[in-house]
């Protein structure tokens, strides 16, 4: 039986009179439908008053330390009086040169440092990237999605204005997305196309032959390419790499010199709380004139443009000593010194875990295939429950002090998943989920 079912309550881990005050409290229309922050605070409340702590799944948080590096080196830069001087728009030289090395290590793609330039956090890069790829042409109005994806990437188009078209990969896999993606991208108004690998929210892969189709039609139709990568090297399927050796991380620049490329700091370094990543642009494509440009901006250089017109406004650079850090955390990756995905492998480790334990109690994987082979063990994982939407059961699990977010926002056409995030799952708060989980069944199952 549902908690709220003919408002009749029912046994639940947290007190069933305290969530549904408190979600009456929040004056949000739907919970299933709310922003990740929206669920955050309201969970937040929850907690507060009853003094009962969730366990968090709503928000893609970094769960392991900072890396000591970056640390390092952001102190001793702010000790060396860069404190009080303005960055430049286009990064300092160290970034740009190491950010140069890893594409070159990790992806073997060559791009030239002038082309790579830092964003706070690459959701800023997005905006940033949206800001410029929109207006190349005029008759190019739209933005298309690869969908399922990042919630806010879609909330940024709200913002500016921008209009958008999604594309749920789900029954597109292997051969059938070339079909699929060139009836839209032949339809002549679409600027941009953007993409997550892995993916947030489903922890989907493309596969190399995906990554080929999507370079192979951008170039064909004149689209741009945007790949956020801020799970980089996160398929855990894969053998590790040394720098300069395969395995590479699959890139849609293998196959079209349309593309931007968004690298965070967020997760491979768990430097999320800095807030800076990396804009890498293809050098032909950084070099390009679009003369729609000129519309908004002083020149018709893409890459003018974003450096000094798009990036400028938006956050005039990005803090002088998270470049720094950022500069030597890659450094260390690129000689060799640091092997960032050893440390992220714990993701891995914990979602095998968990994943088991909401199969075990009668939870479904909406998203479990990669064009035929299961999706790896990482960052987040897509279930659902029978007789529940999505949209329903987050709402539903709030009573067991479980926190997560529906598909529904995500551009997801599987109305019945939500998003479950594993890196702020301890492996002390287990045995807790696990009694949670068997609580949630057996007050719902048939």
């Amino acid at each position: 039986m549902k908690a709220d079912s003919l408002n009749i309550p029912v046994k639940t881990p947290v007190d069933y009179n305290v969530v549904k005050e408190k979600i009456k409290q929040s004056k949000l229309p739907s919970v299933g439908n709310a922003s990740i922050r929206e669920i955050r605070s309201l969970i937040n409340n929850i907690e507060k008053e009853t003094g009962f702590n969730f366990i968090r799944m709503e928000m893609g948080v970094p769960g392991l330390p900072a890396s000591a590096i970056g640390l390092e080196a952001q102190k001793a830069s702010i000790k060396n009086g860069i404190t009080n001087v303005y960055p430049s728009i286009e990064g300092i030289p160290e970034l740009k040169r190491e950010a140069s090395r890893f594409a070159k290590l990790f992806m073997d793609v060559t791009i030239p440092d002038y082309c790579c330039v830092p964003c706070a956090g690459s959701t800023s890069g997005s905006f940033i990237c949206f800001l410029v790829t929109a207006r190349l042409d005029h008759k190019r109005d739209s933005i298309l999605f690869l969908d399922p994806g990042f919630p806010v990437h879609k909330q940024q188009l709200k913002v500016l204005g921008f209009k958008e078209k999604n594309l749920d990969v789900y029954n597109y896999r292997g051969d059938k997305l070339r079909d699929k993606l060139e009836s839209i991208l032949g339809e002549g108004d679409i600027s941009t196309v953007l993409f997550s690998n892995p993916n947030n929210p489903s922890w989907i892969c493309f596969t190399e032959k995906e990554l080929k189709i999507i370079g192979e039609l951008c170039t064909k139709y004149n689209v741009i390419a945007v790949e956020d990568l801020a799970y980089f090297k996160m398929d855990f399927r894969k053998e590790d790499s040394k720098p300069g050796e395969q395995p590479f991380q699959p890139s849609v620049s293998k196959y079209t010199d349309n593309y931007i490329l968004l690298i965070s700091s967020s997760k491979i370094f768990s430097y999320a709380g800095e807030r800076i990543g990396m804009i890498l642009v293809s050098e032909k494509l950084f070099n390009s004139n679009y003369p729609d440009l000129l519309r908004n901006y002083t020149s018709a250089s893409f890459g003018h443009s974003m450096v000094y017109g798009a990036a400028y406004a938006v956050s005039a650079g990005v803090a002088h000593s998270t470049q720094y850090a950022l500069a030597a955390m890659l450094k260390a990756v690129n000689d060799g010194e640091y092997d960032f995905v050893n440390v992220v492998k714990e993701y891995g480790r914990r979602a095998h875990i968990i994943k088991k334990i909401f199969s075990d109690n009668g939870f479904s994987f909406v998203y479990d295939k990669d064009d035929g082979v299961p999706i790896a063990d990482g960052f987040y994982f897509t279930v659902s429950y029978p007789g529940f939407s999505g949209v329903e059961l987050v709402e539903e699990l709030l009573y067991y002090g479980i926190s997560a977010i529906s598909l529904a926002n995500t551009g997801s056409t599987r109305s019945e998943g939500i998003r479950a995030c594993v890196s702020m799952i301890s492996d002390t708060q287990i045995p807790e989920l696990k009694n949670r989980l068997k609580a949630f069944n057996e007050n719902h199952k048939n």
